[in-house]
């Protein structure tokens, strides 16, 4: 079996049997766990499955995810462009700096180069941020809304979260993205997505900061609409279409090599 006619039956298998380990389908394929994987995340870069610990199940036709991921399953998703991402969109942050972080996995990344920066301002709804910026050497103003505490993400969402960042105003928001729609923004299968736009609101500069696998995949809700962003942070393998439809929007894209 060549190689495309492989990923093809693939992909064909988790739209009919959902999320399978990756042992299941080195014995269905009768390959070995290292090519499967490796299949895995090309197809993931085509944005047409989702991998999990040790798994994967396909995204729908229309490239929407039926499953909320939960935090720790999002961290092991292209963590290596993740990290690299961040590097990158740290190096937007400057000292004195009054910041917003979502919860997301990538944002978190972002946090061990703030060793670099001083006097932030920092504001998120996400307690792995926190801890982590908690750990650093330098020393930075760190502000949380209260609200209803999500396990899911580690976050807390709500009223009383909406409230708390309308309150303010910061330099710029660092924001990730389940799918990016051209037509649209980014987007998320997060019914809790309300903080996330309450953030936008007090932000004077959006970053969306996203690997190249969650352009056009679409998701239900939309959290920023593409109007309002002002930087998008990816990697590479972003199309050379859709980074020059970006910037024809007004819209500054920086990649890094992934």
């Amino acid at each position: 079996m060549n190689l495309d006619n492989r990923r093809a039956q693939l992909l064909d298998y988790l739209r009919a049997n959902g999320k399978t380990s990756v042992n299941n389908l080195a014995d269905t394929f009768e390959t070995s766990g290292a090519t499967i994987r490796s299949d895995l995340r090309s197809l993931e870069e085509e944005g047409l499955v989702i991998r999990r610990y040790g798994a994967a199940e396909a995204c729908s036709p229309s490239g929407v995810s039926s499953e909320d991921r939960s935090m720790d399953e999002k961290q092991t998703v292209n963590l290596d462009r993740k990290c690299l991402i961040a590097k990158a969109a740290s190096q937007l942050v400057n000292d004195g700096d009054s910041i917003i972080l979502d919860c997301g996995s990538t944002t978190l990344q972002m946090v061990p180069h703030f060793e670099r920066v001083m006097a932030l301002t920092l504001m998120t709804n996400s307690i792995h941020i926190v801890n982590a910026v908690a750990n650093l050497e330098a020393e930075h103003t760190v502000l949380m809304p209260g609200g209803t505490y999500r396990r899911k993400s580690a976050s807390f969402h709500g009223t009383l979260a909406e409230q708390a960042f309308k309150q303010f105003s910061f330099d710029k928001l660092f924001i990730g993205a389940d799918g990016f729609d051209l037509a649209q923004g980014t987007t998320t299968y997060n019914e809790a997505y309300q903080v996330s736009q309450a953030m936008c609101q007090a932000a004077n500069q959006i970053i969306v900061v996203t690997d190249s696998s969650k352009f056009g995949r679409r998701s239900p809700n939309v959290v920023v609409p593409l109007e309002k962003i002002d930087v998008v942070v990816t990697d590479s393998h972003i199309s050379a279409e859709d980074a020059a439809y970006l910037e024809g929007k007004g819209i500054q894209v920086i990649t890094v090599d992934a």
